[in-house]
């Protein structure tokens, strides 16, 4: 067990990050933002900001349900504001380009025969 963490003792600030969950903690982290970094990188804000602002849900009900977590009034209320917040965001507009349907490669003797059928 490790003793209090405080700025005077330098040293136990540096196991306590060494300790297997906080470790795995920031593992998880840094896993977390490269790929939200990533998915910025391919799309705006606008459709990625919905998919990760509802983790603040999905963290709020599996609290209440599975771990049996008491959540105040004040805590909904900021989820809610959360929400609707992310949902103004995605009504703004959008600079992502979906891809266009192309039509499949056809080879020349397909191509001929296509043509063939039309005539």
């Amino acid at each position: 067990m490790l003793p209090a963490i405080s700025l005077a003792h330098p040293a136990t600030l540096i196991a306590a990050v060494f300790t297997p969950w906080i470790a795995m903690g920031i593992l998880l982290l840094i896993g977390f933002f490269a790929s939200y970094l990533t998915a910025l990188s391919w799309a705006d804000l606008t459709f990625v900001l919905p998919a990760t602002g509802l983790g603040n849900v999905v963290v709020a009900l599996l609290s209440r349900f599975w771990l049996h977590e008491a959540i105040s009034l004040q805590r909904w209320a900021g989820i809610v504001l959360i929400t609707v917040g992310v949902g103004f965001v995605a009504q703004g507009p959008s600079l992502t380009e979906r891809p266009a349907v192309e039509p499949p490669v056809t080879t020349d003797a397909e191509q001929q025969a296509i043509e063939e059928q039309v005539r």
